[in-house]
């Protein structure tokens, strides 16, 4: 009986594509990814200037600037290597086109491929994106560059106004969209707020100043607090909000520049919560019949804006319909 040998087959070793996100400060990546540098034969990267490159060097990784062909990375793992590639921003896709195209020919026995994130964005991270986009277009656009808070107050009236109609519409697209549009105003007013040479303040200022806010309105939540019921939440809203404002007046801080019914609206609300008996005011002609019907509306917890808005939709329907008009 003739004995027979057998050569195992060679280790073909391990590529590890390393991805990152710019949203990310450089050099804060996750454990497994210090790990796999750590550990690699060889480290990758195609691009000299990756921002990951001078902290991985700063720690002892030695990191080989090459733009490897599928081929060559498959060789360079041979034998049982590990082979870390530090993706750059556009995530390598002709190197993993060509690694696809390897593994299906079946000719080649392929290394274990892993795709290792480094670094997550978190949630908002995208915001991060927003204020980078708004600080050139402020900087290089000839028309942003002029903007002024007052030239730009009316399309924050707009935009606000369309954002209303995408929520009645229940429209998601439309809603996600125009909550960006509202969103864009909120950066473009803090980006000109900053080049105010009196009291200049940038989009952290004003998300810090919010965030302090709702952490105090909101003792049931951060602080010691209780309130299992809607009725509570808004009483120590109230509450504490009085506490900051300091008013004289229930009046106060109820802009008088809004559309008649919800100012109207407005003001019957916080009489009400405040207890007050304020009999409406004597008076004849539809603006005081207005003025009533908005009260009454607001007690029975009608938005009376909306309201007229649903009634003028329907309106707007028959006179089409009237016109022959379709939709």
């Amino acid at each position: 009986m003739n004995a027979t040998s057998s050569t195992a087959a060679p280790d073909p070793g391990r590529i590890v594509l390393l991805t990152t996100s710019h949203r990310v400060a450089p050099g804060l990546l996750s454990w497994p990814a210090w790990q796999a540098l750590r550990e690699a034969d060889r480290v990758l990267c195609a691009d000299g200037a990756h921002p990951q490159l001078p902290y991985l060097r700063e720690a002892g990784i030695a990191v080989d600037e090459a733009s490897p062909t599928a081929e060559d990375l498959v060789g360079a793992c041979a034998g049982g290597r590990t082979v870390v590639v530090v993706a750059t921003g556009e995530g390598e896709p002709a190197l993993t086109d060509g690694l696809a195209r390897l593994a299906g020919s079946g000719r080649v026995r392929m290394p274990e491929l892993e795709l290792l994130p480094a670094s997550y964005d978190l949630p908002g991270a995208r915001l991060l994106d927003l204020v980078q986009v708004m600080d050139r277009i402020r900087a290089e656009c000839p028309w942003s560059s002029e903007r002024t808070h007052e030239g730009l107050a009316k399309y924050a009236i707009e935009e606000a106004y369309e954002l209303v109609e995408a929520i009645e519409d229940g429209d998601r697209e439309e809603l996600r969209e125009e909550l960006g549009d509202v969103l864009l105003q909120v950066v473009f007013h803090a980006r000109i707020a900053e080049e105010d040479p009196q009291a200049p303040f940038s989009v952290d200022d004003v998300a810090a100043g919010i965030v302090a806010k709702l952490i105090h309105r909101h003792p049931h939540v951060f602080g010691d607090a209780t309130a299992t019921t809607p009725e509570e939440v808004k009483e120590h809203w109230l509450r504490t909000k009085a506490v900051e404002k300091r008013r004289t007046s229930v009046t106060e801080g109820i802009p008088l520049g809004q559309p008649g019914l919800a100012l109207a609206a407005k003001l019957a609300s916080r009489v009400r919560t405040a207890g007050l008996d304020v009999p409406l005011p004597a008076g004849e002609g539809i603006g005081y019949e207005l003025l009533a019907l908005a009260v009454r509306a607001e007690a029975a917890g009608v938005d009376p804006e909306a309201a007229l808005r649903s009634a003028a939709r329907a309106y707007r329907d028959a006179v089409r319909a009237a016109e022959g008009v379709a939709g």
